[in-house]
């Protein structure tokens, strides 16, 4: 049986650093950061693009899954919205897979630190602190398991997913 994890938060949250590390701990393990099929400059979010994007993801995923070589396929994005994540789950083959979607949250300090993090690296804009504290409460209405990072080290994060995978609980 092969494993999907879905990982979404808002932008800072922390997502990319707990799927490489996820991927690290899992045997026969992918990643894919949605943010790499839309990479782009300029960046332009149309209806053109958005459906290009979301193309291209279930297509890697399903590309995945069908692979023989991968267990563990993890994905990571934004997916602030249920129709995001429900979107995905309907284009993909989830044949002998279980599904575990989750949604990284934390308090309105975490998300800031993170962030100034990356703009004093060079990696951020500015704009995006508010753009990312105006989705974190978007994530209380999923319909995912929420795992609060605050004041959690990255091994502690990959640790609540991988338990909770094995004890059946996502």
């Amino acid at each position: 049986m092969k494993n999907l994890y879905l990982i979404g938060g808002t932008m800072g949250i922390g997502k990319t650093a707990v799927c490489q590390s996820l991927k690290k701990k899992l045997d026969h393990s992918v990643f894919l950061d949605g943010d790499w099929c839309w990479d782009s400059d300029p960046f332009v979010v149309n209806s053109e693009t958005k459906k290009m994007v979301m193309n291209h993801i279930c297509y890697l995923l399903n590309s995945f899954l069908s692979c023989s070589v991968y267990e563990n396929i993890i994905f990571c994005w934004v997916m602030h919205e249920q129709a995001i994540i429900d979107e995905i789950v309907s284009r993909i083959d989830l044949e002998n897979t279980h599904l575990h979607c989750i949604s990284l949250i934390a308090d309105e300090n975490t998300v800031v630190s993170h962030l100034r993090n990356d703009i004093e690296r060079g990696i951020r804009e500015e704009a995006v602190i508010e753009r990312s504290l105006n989705r974190l409460r978007c994530y209380d209405t999923l319909s995912t398991v929420k795992i609060d990072v605050t004041n959690l080290s990255l091994e502690q994060i990959v640790e609540k997913i991988i338990c909770r995978n094995e004890e059946g609980n996502i």
